[in-house]
């Protein structure tokens, strides 16, 4: 309620009222109520809202009411919470609270804005989905815009005591060389023939630098470099990820009983307690030994702002329970997912790993210098145990920018030191476009951008591909048409509220909500009044506007006018409008064809199809088009698919060509035909079937289908389950109506009438 400072009105899930009667009955018999939910702002916001409807049930009476909150289901951290209850936390609700408001305002304004303005009620917004949305098509665009540059480098293959390997060419004519300074083949090979020319069967070591540099051991997990690493690493999608670890958290039964074996998986904290960090080090000092050890243990340092301390980062309830040791009781997802947990948690606190970097220059006569670089573990560290992940690495260095531990070794080098020259070999290379995003490198910049939290990213993930906004293909988002066409929409008319920073300040005034810095009612007003403006004012934009169309001129045979506009699936040109007496007649873009830059003869050219192409031999009339399954040949009342030919140039002898390897594959499937009644026996993927166009049959194991009668035929097809989709039997009404329980809540200055709880 916008106009009563933001006031809620809940009502009970039908489905859930069973759990609430059950817990108002148990209540009778007790003395006090635990509320034992999950320890973030959600769990808080369930505790409050029981604790209201139980108050409306006069179920709470004077007994007393304790939230207790653990992060890991073990016997020992229960009992703890329970021995150390607190009251609930009003700033978590508020915060809570006004997260779930700002949602509902910004979903169920834009949402049907968009129904309005762009059509189909599929489509949605929302606050932290749709700027996730603006970073796949901004990404898509910039692969769309993208110019591959080419460029050269020259490559020197070396060995030493018959040890191989090879030097880039890094200075040349007395200049440091740059990445496009060699952009062509003349100037590489003409490099090559210098260096040839200026240097014998060996050359000299004219530097060699050897540096020994640590590798600090990632921090445990938290929520998104969890997701993340599953990605990378096990393929796991983010909601799966999710799915496995609250198993884990919830418990496996390892003989005795069930055992939680993770502690809670929504987390943004990278803290371990006290007991944790103790465990591990003695883990670690037993299987890998003192040496291993740090003097003290690793401290990470938290990057979100509202991280709560008191939370913890996800990890093993017991270091000794290893992977091995419990495999033979989890599914495979729940071990590898565990396994990754276990591991990475137990490294976070070994020893950083030692690693020997070398980087040599070779003097090939004046101004030309190789160099070669390379690596070797000198303790691994906590690399015994694991190494993490990473994302795409940049395709277009020059060799200065590839980790150093990732380098090959090379063999011992000493300054004045000769190796042998076996071949100077230029390389061509192009740079590429940025990639698509997969889910661990979007899921990692919406945490850089700081929208979103834990427990959204999956969902966000989820959101964006059930509303068909954009497809994963090879592990990539692509965004598709109607996710374009909704950005477009978005950014063109509600930009500040997509805008990535506003979406983070956003975050953060929730955040500080939590932490009891601001109010949460001011934070909604502030918010609401100008997106309230804003939304009013762009109720006035055409269906056009919305969708960006652009006049191109007019038809020269209709004089109607001629535009080009984005749809839901995909760009398309218009001829005429939805105001004539005639429908209008819509062409779909051809491939590398922008509805930025199309001329208007381009745009009519789209127009020639369907083509009639004359007739087939058996005098079926031929016509050439594009449909809803992409271009075809009719021939009579039958279709052929066209793969690789354009269907604006093919010709009728091509055509001609496609529809034989048609018939062909169509009389190997054909079993038996009567044409009098279109009821064909076929060769199916199944086996045999009769069909008349509209309705499919099996035929039957103890029947032969080519000796199948027309009789038969019909027979089958009558007896066939038919496939129109049977009306649901509509669920008989109960014989009592239950009541809803509601529970309001209100602005901070009535927060008097609702008592405390307090132990």
């Amino acid at each position: 309620d916008t106009d009563n400072n933001f006031a809620m009105k809940y009502e009970i899930i039908e489905r859930n009222e069973k759990h609430v009667n059950n817990i108002v009955r148990r209540l009778k018999n007790a003395d006090a109520l635990y509320l034992a939910t999950d320890p973030d702002r959600e769990g808080e916001a369930i505790s409050w809202h029981l604790c209201e409807i139980l108050r409306q049930k006069n179920a709470l009476k004077d007994k007393k009411v304790y939230r207790v909150v653990f992060h890991e289901i073990t016997k020992r951290a229960v009992l703890d919470a329970i021995a150390h209850p607190r009251v609930l936390s009003d700033v978590l609700v508020n915060a809570q609270q006004a997260r779930r408001a700002l949602d509902y305002l910004v979903g169920f304004n834009l949402s049907p804005l968009l129904w309005r303005k762009i059509g189909g009620s599929g489509l949605s917004a929302g606050r932290v989905q749709s700027p996730a949305l603006r970073l796949l098509v901004e990404r898509e665009e910039e692969i769309e815009a993208f110019e591959a540059r080419e460029y050269w480098t020259i490559e020197a293959r070396l060995a030493k005591d018959g040890a191989a390997f090879d030097a880039r060419l890094i200075e040349a004519e007395g200049r440091k060389l740059k990445q496009f300074d060699v952009a062509d083949e003349e100037h590489a090979r003409r490099l090559c023939r210098q260096i040839d020319e200026n240097t014998g069967a060996t050359i000299a070591v004219a530097r060699c630098e050897k540096k020994q540099r640590k590798r600090r051991p990632p921090p445990p997990f938290i929520t998104s470099t969890l997701q993340q690493e599953a990605a990378r690493k096990l393929r796991f999608r983010s909601s799966h990820t999710m799915r496995v670890a609250q198993q884990l958290y919830e418990g496996v039964d390892l003989g005795s009983g069930p055992v939680g074996l993770i502690t809670y998986m929504r987390t943004d904290s990278v803290t371990l307690a006290r007991e944790a960090l103790e465990d591990l080090r003695a883990y670690i000092a037993a299987r890998f030994g003192a040496a291993q050890l740090p003097p003290g243990p690793n401290v990470y340092k938290t990057r979100s702002k509202n991280a709560q301390e008191a939370h913890e980062a996800i990890r093993p309830t017991a270091a000794a329970r290893a992977p091995r040791d419990v495999r033979a009781r989890l599914s495979n997802d729940q071990f590898r997912l565990y396994d990754l947990i276990w591991k990475r948690a137990v490294a976070c606190q070994m020893i950083a790993a030692t690693l020997d970097t070398v980087s040599a220059d070779f003097s090939c006569g004046e101004g030309c210098t190789f160099r070669a670089t390379g690596s070797s573990v000198r303790d691994p560290g906590f690399m015994l145990v694991y190494t993490e992940g990473v994302d795409d690495a940049p395709k277009e260095n020059t060799g200065e920018t590839e980790d150093a531990d990732k380098k090959s070794s090379l063999p011992a080098l000493a300054q004045g030191d000769t190796v042998d020259l076996r071949e100077v070999v230029p390389e061509q290379h192009f740079t590429e476009p940025p990639p698509r995003y997969n889910e661990a490198t979007l899921i990692k910049t919406l945490e850089e951008y700081g929208i979103g939290r834990p427990s959204t990213y999956a969902s966000i993930i989820s959101t964006l591909q059930s509303r068909k906004y954009a497809d994963l293909d090879n592990r990539r988002f692509h965004p598709t048409p109607t996710g374009r066409l909704v950005n477009r929409f978005l950014t063109e008319h509600f930009d500040q509220y997509v805008d990535y920073d506003f979406t983070a300040r956003l975050e953060d005034a929730l955040d500080a909500v939590s932490r009891g810095e601001k109010e949460w009612v001011p934070l909604l007003d502030d918010f609401w009044r100008p997106f309230k403006r804003r939304v009013e004012d762009k109720e006035t934009i055409t269906k056009q506007e919305a969708s960006q169309a652009r006049a191109l001129g007019d038809d020269p045979k209709t004089g109607k006018p001629v535009v080009v506009r984005h749809g839901r699936y995909g760009p398309f040109v218009q001829i005429g409008t939805a105001e004539d007496d005639e429908k209008p007649r819509f062409a779909s873009l051809r491939q590398g064809q922008k509805p930025e830059t199309i001329a208007l003869a381009e745009a009519l050219e789209l127009f020639r199809l369907p083509r009639d192409l004359g007739q087939t031999p058996q005098g079926e009339a031929m016509l050439v088009g594009i449909g809803r399954y992409g271009p075809y040949v009719k021939y009579g009342d039958r279709y052929v698919s066209i793969r690789e030919d354009d269907p604006y140039e093919i010709s009728a002898a091509r055509a001609l060509e496609l529809i034989e390897e048609k018939k062909l594959a169509d009389a190997k499937k054909l079993i038996r035909e009567f044409p009098e009644a279109g009821v064909r026996v076929l060769n199916g993927r199944y086996g045999p079937y009769v069909t008349d166009g509209s309705q499919n049959a099996s035929v039957p194991k103890d029947k032969a289908p080519s000796e199948l009668t027309l009789e038969e035929c019909k027979q089958l097809i009558k007896d066939a389950p038919t496939r129109k989709k049977t009306a649901r039997k509509a669920r008989p009404k109960k014989a009592t109506a239950k009541k809803k329980s509601t529970a309001k809540r209100r602005a901070p200055a009535k927060k008097k009438a609702r008592p405390a709880s307090t132990p």
